[in-house]
């Protein structure tokens, strides 16, 4: 298996206990079209069940020799955003992204800078604002066997300060996962649990305990029944 980022070492859990729900989950469209030179088009729009839908309009082209990726955007919010990504040409596993923003109407401009590293047993990431700040948030994680370590952390480098910092463990199998977290620099704990019993039934559990703010745990259950290839049942 892969080693999976940070944010994604609770994943199988946190998946199945806040997704596909409709109160929480939102409604997507994804519309796709690719053109004879390669340059694909997608629309793509969201829902949050209440209020507005946003959306936004985007083309990609990418560049097979040289590894680099060009993806233009403008959204409803009358952002006009792109992308610049280089992927296994500075070093094997590194992915370099080059992201800038521009706001016509107020004439703000946005530029952000990510970097993310694979090999066989490491994940790491790195995320530069490099106007607002400028900030980072590094994370990455060791992995072996299954068995998982990682942190995080982020910095301002204007104020040459550690803003906030995270840690987490676990241990991840294609059919079942267990993670302990420790978030919002080590205030908010969390033990989670998944485990796919078979090809139909999933089952997962989560507990909770922010340090700061109370002495209850806070308990989530959730599990998902597959009705046939096209359909599922999940309670929570």
């Amino acid at each position: 298996m892969s080693i999976p980022a940070f944010s994604d070492i609770a994943k199988p859990s946190n998946d199945l206990l806040n997704k596909d729900f409709y109160h929480t989950a939102a409604t997507n469209i994804d519309v796709k079209s690719k053109a004879p030179n390669g340059v694909t088009f997608n629309v793509k729009g969201k829902s949050a069940n209440e209020g507005s839908t946003s959306g936004h309009v985007e083309a990609k082209y990418t560049d097979a020799p040289s590894g680099l990726t060009l993806t233009q955007a403008w959204t409803t919010s009358n952002i006009l955003d792109t992308k610049v990504e280089l992927e296994d040409k500075i070093a094997k596993g590194l992915k370099a992204e080059v992201l800038t923003n521009f706001l016509p109407k107020s004439q703000k401009f946005g530029a952000k800078l990510n970097l993310y590293f694979k090999q066989p047993n490491f994940h790491a990431r790195a995320f530069f604002d490099v106007l607002k700040g400028p900030t980072a948030n590094i994370d990455a994680v060791l992995g072996h066997e299954g068995f998982l370590a990682g942190a995080e952390a982020g910095f301002d480098v204007q104020k040459a300060a550690i803003t906030r910092y995270s840690a987490a463990i676990g241990y991840m199998m294609p059919d079942y996962s267990a993670a302990i977290t420790a978030t919002n620099s080590l205030s908010v704990f969390s033990a989670s649990y998944y485990h796919k019993v078979n090809s139909e039934v999933e089952a997962g559990a989560k507990a909770t305990w922010d340090s700061k703010s109370s002495n209850n745990v806070g308990l989530e259950v959730a599990s998902k029944y597959r009705l046939d290839p096209t359909s599922f049942a999940k309670a929570c």
